[in-house]
C-alpha cells in the first residue's frame, strides 16, 4: 500500500514538474516611425491621414473603426477618447465633427517625465516639420499649415505647455477656414 502511495505522489509531482511552461515571447509590431520615439507610434498610429489613419471631413464611423477602443464619452458633435500608454504618459484624442464630417482633432498628451515630454515635443516638431514645411512659431505655438493638391486647407498647431512638474502637449488639427 505504501509503495502504491509512494508512486502515486512521485507521479503527481513528476506531472507537475514536467507541466513547466516556458514564458511565451512577446511579439513585436513592427515600428510605423523608427526614427521617433515609440510614444510617436502610438499618438499619430499611421503614415495615412493627417493624424492616427483620419483625414478632415472623414465620417464618425471611419473614426471609431481606426480607434483601438470604444469613445470615452460620444455626443452628435464629437467623439472622445482616452488612453493610458504606460505609468507616467497618457493622452486624450476628441475629434469634434460638424455634419457627421470630421472638422478637427485635438490630442493632449500628458506626461509625469518632462525629459520625455521635450523628446515628444521635439518629435512631433519634426514629424510635421518634415510632413508640412515652413511652420511659423509664435508665443509658444508651433503652426503648420498644409495647401497640397487635392486635400483642403488645414493647420496643425502644437505648444508645450508643460509645468515644472508635469508635462502637457497640445497638439490641435483644424480645417483652415
Amino acid at each position: 500500500m505504501r509503495k502504491t502511495l509512494y508512486l502515486s505522489f512521485g507521479l503527481i509531482v513528476l506531472f507537475f514538474v514536467s507541466c513547466k511552461t516556458e514564458p511565451k515571447a512577446v511579439e513585436q509590431k513592427p515600428r510605423i516611425f523608427p526614427e521617433y520615439n515609440v510614444v510617436l507610434d502610438e499618438l499619430i498610429r499611421s503614415k495615412d491621414g493627417v493624424i492616427r489613419g483620419v483625414d478632415l471631413n472623414s465620417q464618425a464611423n471611419i473614426i471609431t473603426k481606426a480607434e483601438t477602443k470604444p469613445p470615452s464619452e460620444v455626443a452628435p458633435d464629437f467623439l472622445y477618447f482616452e488612453y493610458e500608454i504606460d505609468s507616467t504618459t497618457n493622452y486624450s484624442v476628441t475629434y469634434n465633427l460638424k455634419s457627421d464630417s470630421l472638422d478637427e482633432v485635438e490630442v493632449q498628451i500628458n506626461c509625469t517625465d518632462c525629459d520625455l515630454t521635450s523628446k515628444l515635443y521635439n518629435d512631433l516638431k519634426t514629424y510635421y516639420e518634415k510632413k508640412l514645411p515652413n511652420p511659423t512659431e509664435d508665443k509658444g505655438y508651433v503652426v503648420y499649415n498644409c495647401f497640397e493638391g487635392q486635400r483642403k486647407p488645414f493647420v496643425v498647431s502644437l505648444t508645450d505647455n508643460s509645468t515644472p512638474t508635469t508635462g502637457i502637449i497640445n497638439l490641435v488639427i483644424y480645417r483652415d477656414k
